[in-house]
């Protein structure tokens, strides 16, 4: 079929796609994502939720530039993948380090990923730095206090350590890294994971925000479909490396395709009752 990832519609575009996890035997090589096919417009987020395991963090990797890298990333071993106009499958190095430019990924909990040796502002200034060494210090400060701004952090932090911040506050600075240059498309697996669920809301707001503001596409890995709610246009369902209900959130759960997807929409409305139940 016609490459149609290539068309500005998309920014990103599978079709068929499988990823697995490489293994010197056969026999042990882990299928991770079994043939989905999916589309995000530009300017739009597509939340992914599915159960531990069913490949939502494999498939974040894989549009995030890094199937194939080696290390503990998936290869793509079917179908195609086409990010910001670029194909992903077999691509050259050259082309993946121009395509990263354009991509922020914020991997399950990047925050404990921050370099405990460089101060907050340093952190979020080291994207702008790998790429230009000899970029105007001015304007880099300028460009770092702008984006923690944006995710509603006090500017003092910037002289802080990671380690003098709570959970939250370091995983808003990797949500600031990984924005520090402006992509077109934002990749975040699970950006809440282990952060207390007072503060979970403020993470998914400051997302929504920038969103709005910087008019980026996404890919959003979540948990919960409470939280899908709070930013998704549309919504992947996955289960067992396969996509089982893709849509609107409604109308994913008010008429749903498969016995899973039905499992969910049953626990949220419970959920709901209890709510209303305690309310009353």
């Amino acid at each position: 079929m016609p490459d149609a990832p290539t068309s500005p519609t998309f920014a990103v575009h599978a079709d068929d796609l499988s990823i697995r996890y490489a293994s010197s035997r056969s026999t042990s090589r882990h299928q991770a994502v079994n043939g989905v096919t999916f589309a995000i417009p530009q300017g739009e987020i597509l939340a992914v939720i599915g159960e531990s395991g069913s490949g939502k963090s494999s498939l974040a990797r894989a549009v995030a530039g890094l199937a194939g890298t080696g290390g503990p990333n998936p290869v793509i071993s079917g179908g195609s993948l086409t990010v910001l106009g670029t194909s992903v499958r077999d691509i050259s190095q050259r082309k993946r380090d121009r395509l990263s430019l354009r991509i922020g990924y914020v991997p399950q909990d990047a925050g404990a990923a921050l370099d405990g040796r460089l101060t907050v502002g340093e952190n979020v200034a080291e994207p702008i730095y790998s790429r230009d060494e000899n970029f105007d210090q001015l304007e880099a400060g300028i460009a770092v206090a702008t984006v923690i701004d944006a995710v509603r952090l006090p500017l003092t932090t910037m002289n802080s350590y990671p380690h003098e911040l709570s959970r939250g506050q370091r995983q808003r600075v990797a949500i600031a890294k990984a924005l520090i240059l402006e992509p077109t498309l934002l990749v975040a697996d699970d950006p809440t994971a282990g952060i207390d669920v007072t503060v979970r809301g403020t993470i998914l707001d400051i997302i929504a925000d920038l969103h709005k503001d910087r008019s980026f596409s996404a890919l959003i890995v979540s948990h919960t479909v409470s939280e899908v709610r709070r930013f998704g246009d549309r919504v992947a369902v996955m289960h067992r490396g396969m996509i089982v209900g893709i849509g609107a959130v409604d109308e994913v759960l008010d008429s749903p395709q498969h016995e899973y997807v039905s499992g969910l929409a049953r626990a949220l409305n419970d959920l709901k009752a209890a709510e209303e139940l305690g309310v009353s």
